[in-house]
């Protein structure tokens, strides 16, 4: 869920569909938007030798789309035996019931809400499905329960909507917070900094090739808009309408009302924090 679209400075992308790593093979649902991007990716994660799949963010509830995720699958002769998701928003999760009956998986989340099976997901797990390893890293901000994983074996790590392909994300307020978001960003930070990160395989949009640059982009994008924020708040822009008018001029309206949410959020970051 994007609340701008391509920034100047941004880390540029790589390929939007087919393998991305040696690992991970993304399929992208017929979901575009201006708050999808290109569309929800799904990815298929699988050792090379391995004749089972992980799915992470089976995506929407379209039937055309959870086939084709079972097929490409089989098609190199995997079976899909674990369903994951990085958060709860309809356009990563919404398609999970489903997809889970067509493959006879368990569903693992965060929230227990989403999950199918008695096997959540937190902090410091490990899945080993068919050899695989991926490693949970609580990613909250955007959502309170999103989640990223870590994919040591090719430097790489999922994001779900934490970081995106392209332009930036929303902190959805109230249960997205601004400062979960950025203490989460300098937790993806760590891992590309110290455990060999260098590959974002996002929730939207395109492979991102120098995962410290993205991070970096990302936490200097948030400093300057929250500064804006702090500015236009002294200049006697009070409500958040106000704020998202004057800050985010130069951004399409179609955007304004995701915008909001993160003007929401920086609002009540700079209020907790005396800074308003």
């Amino acid at each position: 869920m994007t609340d701008a679209s391509a920034l100047p400075g941004q880390p540029r992308g790589g390929v939007l569909s087919g393998p991305a790593t040696v690992r991970a093979v993304n399929v992208l649902a017929p979901n575009p938007s201006v708050m999808t991007l290109d569309g929800t990716n799904t990815w298929i994660v699988a050792e090379p030798d391995s004749e089972l799949a992980v799915v992470i963010d089976p995506g929407p509830l379209d039937e055309a789309h959870l086939r084709n995720v079972v097929e490409t699958a089989e098609k190199t002769g995997r079976r899909i035996a674990l369903t994951l998701l990085t958060h709860g928003h309809p356009d990563h999760a919404e398609g999970a019931v489903r997809f889970a009956e067509l493959t006879g998986t368990k569903v693992r989340a965060l929230d227990p809400v989403l999950r199918l099976g008695d096997e959540g997901l937190g902090a410091g797990d490990v899945i080993t499905t068919g050899g695989l390893e991926l490693r949970v890293v609580p990613t909250p901000g955007h959502t309170a329960d999103s989640l990223c994983f870590h994919l040591p074996a090719d430097g790489a790590v999922l994001t779900g909507d934490t970081i995106l392909g392209r332009g930036t994300t929303v902190v959805a307020h109230p249960d997205g917070r601004l400062g979960d978001y950025l203490d989460s960003l300098r937790r993806l930070r760590s891992l590309s900094v110290d455990d060999g990160v260098h590959t974002v395989l996002p929730g939207h949009g395109p492979v991102l090739e120098d995962a410290q640059g993205a991070v970096e982009f990302y936490l200097a994008h948030r400093a300057n808009r929250l500064a804006q924020v702090e500015t236009a708040v002294e200049n006697g822009y009070r409500t958040s309408a106000e704020v998202v008018a004057h800050v985010y001029a130069d951004v399409d309206r179609s955007l304004w009302p995701a915008a909001e949410l993160s003007v929401r959020a920086q609002l009540d970051y700079l209020r907790e924090h005396g800074l308003i």
